[in-house]
C-alpha cells in the first residue's frame, strides 16, 4: 500500500489491530470475509503518533496528568478538558491531510460531491476479548466536507483523554501512551432501522439463541439507552423465531440537512414491529456467520437502508462467565418480597441496597459502595459510579445498551426499561434488584445465596474446616472480591489476561518483546496476589484451545485447525511440544514472587493425559528455578478419565494438591457435551459415575495427605454433593463470587452434621 496514513478496509484483517486498532481491525476482517459492510477507510495509528510528534505532545500531555488524582472527580474533568484542548488547537499536519482529503474524496463515484460519513475511533486495546475500551471515544455521524472530516478526526484523537477513558487507563494500569487510536472513516449508512445483535444470549449465557434489538432510526439511540428497542430472540440452529417484543419507541434520530435531529415518533408509529420475520431471520444469519469467522461469540452492530442490511461493527462477546446460582434460589427468595417495579432483565443476580437517583454524570459522587443506582440511561460517564454500585436500575434502553452492557462486565444485577422507575424509587429506599427476571423489590433479602457481588452485608463470617476458595480471572475484581469470606483463590485463569493482552503470545516472542508479555502477565498476577496476600493464589497455566488462539491477533499463523480442539493440543501436551510460551507464564510467576515478595502464588497444571506428561511439565518448572516448597506448591487438575482411574500414579510423581474441574470431567465421563443443545440434557454433575470420580480422587488424597478441591460448577447448584465432598475428605471448594456465602453455609452445616453423628 503507497498511502503511508490511510489503509482501506480491504487491505487489513483482524491481525493488524496494532495498525489500525480493534475497529477498524474488525471491520477489514469483516470486509475480507465479504459481509455486507458500507466502504470506507481508516486514518491509521502512525497518523496519530506523527501528529503527538510534530506538535511535541507527548511531554505536555504527560506533564499535565502527572499526579492526577482520578479518584476526585472535578479534578478529572478539568484535566482531561485541559489535555483535549491541547491536542484539537495544535497544528494538523498537511502530508496526513492530503491522504486523508484524497480517500474521502475517493468514496464517491462523483469526485466533486461530499460524501456523509461515519468517523469512528478505535482504540489499539479495545474489541478484545474480556477488554473494556469499546465505546469510550468519540463517535461522529453523518460528517460531510473535507474540513469538517479533518476536525473531526482530530476530535477523536482528543476523545483518547476524556475523563472516562484518563479514568479507565489509571485503574487498570494502562500507561497512557501504550493505548494509541486510529480512526475508521466509514460512508454512512442513511439508517431506516439499525440496533444490535448477540449471537449468544449476553443474560443467560444461553448458546443456542441469538438476540436482536431494533429501533427505527440511527443506531446511537439504542447504544446510549434512550430508548427501550424491540427485543427478538431466533434459535441459532434452526433461525426459526422464538419471540418477538415490539416496544413503544418515542423518537428517532435522523439526518436533517447537514445535522443530526432528533424526530419525536406517534405513539401508533412508535409501536410498530420494527422488523419483518424476513430481517429478523436474515440478521440471525448473519450472526451465526459471524459468530462461525470469528470462532468467539460476537456482539454486532447493524443498519438497514433501502431494505438492504449492513453490518458497522462486531466484537467478542465480553461477559459470559454468567451468574451460578440457580432460578429457583433467586426464585425462592424473590417470593419473601413485594414487587414494586417491572423491566427488563439485562444482568442476571440479586442484590440489595439504598436507591441513590442519578440525573447527570455531574452527580457521580452521590453514589456510595453498595447503593442501587437508578438513571433514565447510562453512558461511559457513568462508568466510575457503576463500580460502586451494588445493582443498576435504568428506565430506558434494552439489554444491548450500555448499563446493560457494563453492568454483565461488573458481574452486578440490572434492570433496563423499567419505565417510572425514577418515580417509584425514591432516594434512600431500600430495595432488592433482580436481575434475572426484571423485578425490583421493596426491601432486603436476608438469605445468604443471593448475590453476585459482594458489596452486600452477609449475614455472618462463617468458619468452615473446609476451605472455601474463590473462581477468578480477572483482576480488576481482586480488591473486591478479597473483601469477601474466601479463604484464598482456588482458581486463577490465565485467559482473561491473555486475552487482555490481545496478541498471540508466539508473536511476541517471534518479535523478540517476551519481556513485554511477562510483564503485563506479572502485573495481573501481582494484582491478585497483593489483593489476597498472604492467602494462597493457585495460578492455572494457559490452557486456550487452539480455535481460542486463533482468535488472538497473529493466532492463526501458530495455531492448527481441529475438528475437535476440546481434546486436541491443549494444557500439558502443549508445554511439552513448544516449551517457550509456558517458560514466559514461569518467568512472570517468578517476578511475583522473587521481585515482589508475593510468595502466595502457586501453579497448577490443566489438561494432563498422563503421568509421564505431568513428570515432564515438572522438569520444565524446576529447570526454570520453581522447585516445590512450603510456600511453592504444584498443582494438577483433575478433568480427564485417565486422571482418576490412575490417580495415584499421578500422586507418586510428587504434587501438593489436586483440583477437581468437575465441568470437563463430567463431559467426559459422559460423552455429552453440555453446551450443545442436542445432547445438553444428558450432562448431569450428580450421575453415579461422576460421582464415583469424585469419591475416588477426593479418598486417594486423603489417603497420601494430598490437598484436593474441586473447582467446577456442581457445588454451587447442588448442596447435597458439598455434605458428600465434606463427608469424603474435601479440603477446598472454590466457587465463583456470587455463591461464595451460600456454600459456605452448606459446608458449615455438613460439617456440623458430621461432628453430630
Amino acid at each position: 500500500m503507497s498511502a503511508k496514513y490511510v489503509v482501506w478496509f480491504d487491505q487489513v484483517d483482524k491481525e493488524d489491530g496494532a495498525i489500525v486498532g480493534g475497529k477498524g481491525a474488525n471491520l477489514g476482517e469483516m470486509t475480507q470475509a465479504g459481509f455486507p459492510v458500507p466502504p470506507g477507510f481508516i486514518v491509521a495509528v502512525a497518523a496519530y503518533k506523527e501528529f503527538l510528534d510534530h506538535n511535541r505532545l507527548e511531554e505536555k500531555i504527560r506533564k499535565e496528568l502527572e499526579g492526577l488524582d482520578v479518584s476526585k472527580s472535578d479534578e478529572l474533568e478539568r484535566t482531561a478538558k485541559t489535555v483535549q484542548h491541547l491536542i484539537t488547537r495544535s497544528e494538523f499536519p498537511k502530508d496526513i491531510a492530503q491522504e486523508i482529503i484524497k480517500a474521502y474524496f475517493a468514496l464517491n463515484d462523483d469526485m466533486f460531491k461530499h460524501p456523509y460519513v461515519a468517523v469512528r475511533s478505535s482504540a489499539t486495546a479495545e474489541d478484545l476479548p474480556n477488554a473494556s475500551f469499546a465505546g469510550q471515544q468519540a463517535t461522529f455521524l453523518n460528517v460531510s466536507g473535507e474540513s469538517s472530516l479533518i476536525e473531526k478526526v482530530k476530535e477523536a484523537w482528543a476523545s483518547l483523554f476524556t475523563a472516562r477513558a484518563i479514568f479507565y487507563r489509571v485503574t487498570n494500569k494502562f500507561d497512557h501512551f501504550t493505548v494509541s487510536i486510529a480512526v475508521p472513516v466509514q460512508k454512512m449508512v442513511a439508517s431506516e432501522k439499525s440496533g444490535i445483535m448477540f449471537s449468544v444470549d449476553p443474560v443467560t449465557n444461553d448458546k443456542t439463541k441469538i438476540i436482536i434489538e431494533a429501533i427505527y432510526g440511527l443506531g446511537e439511540l439504542i447504544v446510549q439507552g434512550a430508548v427501550t428497542p424491540d427485543h427478538y430472540e431466533v434459535n441459532k440452529k434452526e433461525l426459526k423465531i422464538l419471540i418477538k417484543q415490539p416496544r413503544t419507541q418515542e423518537r428517532m434520530m435522523t439526518r436533517k440537512g447537514s445535522k443530526n435531529s432528533e424526530v419525536n415518533l406517534s405513539k401508533s408509529e412508535g409501536s410498530k414491529q420494527k422488523l419483518t420475520d424476513k430481517e429478523i431471520v436474515e440478521l440471525a444469519s448473519l450472526s451465526k456467520k459471524l459468530e462461525h469467522h470469528y470462532f468467539f461469540p460476537q456482539d454486532s452492530e447493524w443498519a438497514i437502508e433501502d431494505g438492504k442490511i449492513y453490518l458497522v461493527q462486531t466484537r467478542p462477546v465480553t461477559t459470559l462467565q454468567g451468574f451460578s446460582a440457580s432460578s429457583n434460589q433467586l426464585s425462592a427468595e424473590s417470593r419473601k418480597l413485594q414487587a414494586i417495579l417491572k423491566g427488563d432483565p439485562a444482568s442476571p443476580g440479586m442484590a440489595s441496597g439504598p436507591v441513590t437517583k442519578l440525573t447527570s454524570p455531574k452527580e457521580l459522587n452521590k453514589i456510595k459502595t453498595g447503593d442501587v443506582l437508578v438513571a433514565e440511561m447510562t453512558n461511559p460517564d457513568y462508568v466510575p459510579a457503576m463500580r460502586k454500585a451494588v445493582a443498576i436500575v435504568t428506565e430506558r434502553g434494552g439489554r444491548t445498551s450500555h448499563a446493560a452492557i457494563v453492568s454483565r462486565e461488573l458481574g452486578i444485577p440490572c434492570v433496563v426499561g423499567a419505565k417510572g422507575a425514577r418515580k417509584v424509587l425514591k432516594d434512600g429506599l431500600v430495595v432488592t434488584v433482580n436481575g434475572t427476571n426484571g423485578e425490583i423489590y421493596r426491601g432486603m433479602v436476608m438469605s445468604n445465596i443471593k448475590l453476585p457481588m459482594p458489596h452486600v452485608i452477609h449475614k455472618k463470617n462463617l468458619k468452615t474446616a473446609t476451605n472455601v476458595y474463590v473462581n477468578l480471572a480477572e483482576p480488576d475484581r481482586a480488591k473486591i472480591v478479597a473483601k469477601m469470606n474466601v479463604d484464598g483463590v482456588g482458581l486463577f485463569r490465565a485467559e482473561f489476561m491473555m486475552a487482555q493482552i490481545g496478541t498471540h503470545p508466539r508473536k511476541f516472542i517471534d518479535d523478540k518483546k517476551e519481556s513485554l508479555f511477562i510483564h503485563q502477565l506479572a502485573a495481573g498476577m501481582t494484582t491478585i496476589c497483593e489483593a489476597f496476600h498472604p492467602r494462597p493464589v493457585v495460578y492455572r497455566a494457559s490452557d486456550f484451545r487452539t480455535n481460542e488462539f486463533r482468535g488472538l491477533a497473529g493466532g492463526e499463523k501458530y495455531e492448527p485447525k481441529e475438528e475437535n480442539p476440546m481434546l486436541g493440543y491443549r494444557g500439558a501436551a502443549r508445554y511439552i511440544a513448544d516449551p517457550r510460551v509456558f517458560e514466559m507464564e514461569l518467568e512472570a510467576i517468578k517476578i511475583v514472587r522473587n521481585k515482589h515478595g508475593l510468595k502466595n502464588l502457586s501453579l497448577m497444571i490443566p489438561f494432563v493425559r498422563s503421568a509421564k506428561e505431568l513428570l515432564e511439565v515438572k522438569k520444565i518448572v524446576i529447570g526454570a528455578g520453581l522447585s516445590r516448597s512450603s510456600s511453592f506448591h504444584f498443582w494438577m487438575m483433575v478433568e480427564i478419565p485417565t486422571n482418576v482411574i490412575s490417580i495415584d500414579k499421578y500422586l507418586d510423581i510428587g504434587i501438593d494438591g489436586v483440583s477437581i474441574g468437575s465441568n470437563d470431567l463430567t463431559m467426559l465421563i459422559l460423552g455429552t457435551d453440555r453446551d450443545n443443545s442436542e445432547v445438553a440434557k444428558d450432562f448431569h454433575e450428580m450421575d453415579e459415575a461422576v460421582l464415583w470420580a469424585l469419591e475416588r480422587t477426593i479418598k486417594a488424597c486423603a489417603k497420601q495427605g494430598i490437598t484436593s478441591s474441586i473447582c467446577g460448577q456442581a457445588p454451587s447448584d447442588y448442596p447435597e454433593l458439598v455434605e458428600k465432598l465434606v463427608s469424603w475428605g474435601v479440603t477446598s471448594v472454590s466457587v465463583n463470587a456470587d455463591v461464595v456465602d451460600g456454600v459456605r453455609q452448606t459446608i458449615y452445616e455438613a460439617e456440623r452434621k458430621l461432628i453430630t453423628k
